[in-house]
């Protein structure tokens, strides 16, 4: 299932807690159409006067047929959360929730095989969309353009940032993704950066990456072998010391492939325009695309 699909924008909350109920209000706020909550307590209640909230998933589904899920549930039952969505073949889950156990993560991502659901994250911001004012997640609507760049990252304060500088040289976004810096989750680079080939709203991608993992030289060997549109990426991290975590679960440098240096070199190698900086990304981008 692709994020970008045209007719995809029903939209279910699980976890109305305080936090969650916070961001239901900005994504409301921002025009995304939430059709239902989902709360073991407060079914039968109503959320902001009119939305519905029910005492389990198949419920919610079942009486307003939402397709996309936004899971705020804590990390002990995160897990259970998203297994019960896909059960009810929402078609897109983002679950914004830090700290699963990995051993959770394991069996969700082995649940998922075969399955028609797209998982996003855990422990990310989400995506959104800023045409269709659709905002799934925690990213700030207030700093978005509608535009033609696609945007990539493992890090939501980097997501923030890169989308700031766009947004502040005029530079729109086609579509905002934050996949998450945990060491197992649901969508990778090379998930995104496909759709965004795909896309014809999508002239450009931008990709922030950081140090562990191999995440990176994945999406270089699939830009270099598959994607026509330029790509811009910034790499974090490269003074970190090995074995170190560094904010992220997953930013953590365990051998040479780990490491920033070796990225970088696999995406010049790719043929993308790297920025040596997070604070240089929207230049990049600018002389790129060869905007005045």
């Amino acid at each position: 299932m692709s994020l970008l699909n045209k007719n995809s924008n029903k939209v279910l909350i699980q976890g109305l807690g305080r936090d969650g109920s916070f961001q239901a209000e900005r994504c409301i706020e921002f025009g995304t159409n939430i059709v239902s909550g989902v709360h073991p307590t407060k079914a039968g209640e109503k959320f902001k006067q009119d939305i519905p909230i029910f005492g389990s998933v198949n419920e919610a589904v079942s009486e307003t047929s939402p397709d996309i899920g936004l899971i705020f549930v804590p990390a002990p039952f995160a897990a259970d959360a998203i297994i019960e969505q896909i059960d009810a073949n929402i078609s897109v889950i983002v679950c914004v929730t830090e700290g699963i156990p990995i051993a959770d993560m394991v069996k969700v991502n082995e649940y998922l095989k075969g399955k028609m659901t797209r998982l996003i994250g855990p422990n990310c911001p989400g995506y959104l969309i800023p045409e269709k004012k659709l905002k799934v997640g925690i990213i700030p609507g207030s700093i978005v353009k509608p535009g033609n760049v696609g945007v990539v990252s493992r890090s939501g304060t980097l997501t923030y940032e890169a989308i700031v500088q766009l947004t502040k040289l005029g530079i729109g976004q086609s579509a905002c993704v934050g996949i998450g810096g945990d060491p197992i989750n649901g969508t990778s680079f090379v998930d995104v950066i496909d759709m965004f080939e795909e896309d014809d709203n999508t002239e450009a991608i931008v990709m922030i990456g950081e140090i562990g993992g191999t995440k990176e030289q994945e999406a270089a060997e699939r830009i270099k072998n598959s994607v026509s549109k330029p790509v811009v990426a910034s790499i974090v991290g490269q003074t970190a010391p090995e074995g170190r975590r560094m904010g992220h679960a997953g930013a953590v440098i365990t051998g040479k492939s780990a490491l920033a240096s070796e990225k970088i070199n696999s995406l010049k190698d790719a043929g993308v325009v790297i920025a040596d900086s997070p604070t240089e990304i929207g230049q990049k981008v600018k002389e790129l695309l060869k905007i005045k």
